[in-house]
């Protein structure tokens, strides 16, 4: 099944069993991905997560049902999945910008979601510039912490992590120590050792061939063949722009499948908001 064939039938899934109780492992199952590789990429490719995907759907079909039944609140609550009446209303007034017996009394404009629908459209006018290489395995050493990526917090925490080690040493001592392989500060994504399919950790590091020193923790890279692409531009919009090239346009059309270990994001020394700023992407195929 193709790229975009998958991925429309993840989306036929969820529309089918909106009522029911959605799980991340059941929807990725459809799209024969790991849930935390899916994730990312619906998450790249929409927008949005697929949870709040899920619950604007849900109530935008709760507005619905308010305006043509006479279905009491408190179930309508219950059908869509909240466990009380008041957690339903604050749901539905932060969407709709009114609670749901206003909506009933047609009083204020409603925010309506419409379902998902994969449209192929052509692209890649723009070029995309990558090698694919291979690498024996090599070690970082670096900082790590934890996100969750299930209503995108860790698009909202790892630049605060990034001005943390900029602003208090960590980046000049990684860039010291930088011995291996790969030059630049590396932005690391790994799911290792992590129980939850909606949980991540996030290294800041440099490649580096011996003993990590005090406060910082080494990551082995296994071996892979990796896909390397170039991010010309400033930071951080380049840097989203070539993801989003990568999973809508790269991955459908490459021949190349994801081999579900760790992601790389290069940094060099160039200045980050500049124009001219270089970068690049590793990302482990098969």
């Amino acid at each position: 099944m193709g790229w975009v064939e998958s991925l429309q039938q993840t989306i036929d899934y969820i529309e089918d069993h909106l009522l029911d109780h959605l799980t991340v492992n059941n929807i990725a199952k459809e799209a024969n991905a790991s849930p935390f590789h899916f994730q990312r990429v619906f998450t790249l490719l929409t927008d949005i997560s697929i949870g709040e995907y899920i619950r604007r759907r849900r109530l935008t079909l709760a507005a619905q049902d308010l305006f043509h039944t006479n279905v009491k609140i408190i179930d309508l609550a219950f059908k869509y999945g909240y466990e009380t009446p008041e957690a339903f209303t604050k749901a539905f007034r932060r969407q709709h910008g009114v609670s749901p017996s206003q909506a009933r009394r047609y009083m204020g404009k409603l925010q309506s979601y419409n379902r998902l629908v994969i449209q192929v459209s052509l692209k890649g006018a723009e070029p995309m510039k990558y090698q694919v290489v291979e690498k024996e395995g090599f070690q970082v050493v670096g900082i790590k912490k934890g996100f969750s990526i299930a209503n995108g917090e860790n698009l909202l925490e790892i630049p605060k992590m990034w001005d943390q080690v900029n602003s208090d040493g960590t980046t000049d001592l990684l860039l010291h120590l930088n011995s291996g392989p790969i030059d630049g500060m590396l932005g690391i994504c790994d799911t290792s050792g992590k129980s939850s399919s909606d949980e991540m950790n996030y290294w800041i590091a440099a490649a580096y061939d011996g003993k990590p020193q005090k406060g910082l923790v080494s990551l082995d890279i296994p071996a892979s063949k990796w896909a390397v692409f170039e991010v010309h531009g400033a930071m951080p919009d380049a840097m989203q722009k070539v993801w989003k090239q990568i999973f809508s346009e790269w991955f459908p059309s490459g021949g190349y499948e994801h081999a579900g270990t760790p992601e790389l994001e290069v940094y060099t020394a160039d200045d980050p908001y500049s124009p001219n700023c270089y970068s690049e992407i590793w990302i482990p195929v098969k």
